[in-house]
């Protein structure tokens, strides 16, 4: 006999998606959605972006953020309402660098080969934040 698991949180499955369109929010509350990676580590989601990134910049005034399922090019996956969350700055190098390794295992090559590319564009490595986002 097996015992029946319950179904992740919509939030915590949100961790399991591709891409996921993340919505941050300006200063006089627009609304700006970005197509993001996403991992999760246990019930918080993580995400990588480069450090000067203007989500980075409207997330230190506000920590509220959106999810919803997207296509790698942004376009939002069904109508279903977005799960929202509070985004935290990861601090601790060895935590970070624990995050970061979980998102380039979920994506492999794509992680890589992206990584490698935004190195030549921007000609240096670019500094790059963790989001932990936790549900709202």
């Amino acid at each position: 006999m097996t015992i029946p698991t319950a179904a992740p949180s919509p939030f915590v499955a949100m961790g399991d998606k591709a891409f996921v369109s993340l919505t941050t929010f300006r200063r006089k509350g627009k609304g700006v959605p970005t197509a993001v990676w996403i991992a999760r580590d246990g019930d918080t989601l993580l995400v990588t972006t480069p450090e000067e990134s203007g989500k980075v910049k409207r997330l230190r005034n506000n920590s509220k953020v959106e999810l919803r399922p997207c296509t790698r090019s942004g376009k939002v996956i069904g109508d279903g309402p977005p799960v929202v969350g509070r985004v935290e700055f990861e601090d601790d190098p060895m935590q970070a660098r624990y995050f970061t390794d979980l998102i380039r295992a979920k994506y492999g090559p794509e992680y890589l080969l992206t990584m490698f590319i935004e190195r030549l564009v921007a000609k240096r490595q670019k500094p790059r934040v963790i989001l932990k986002i936790t549900a709202a």
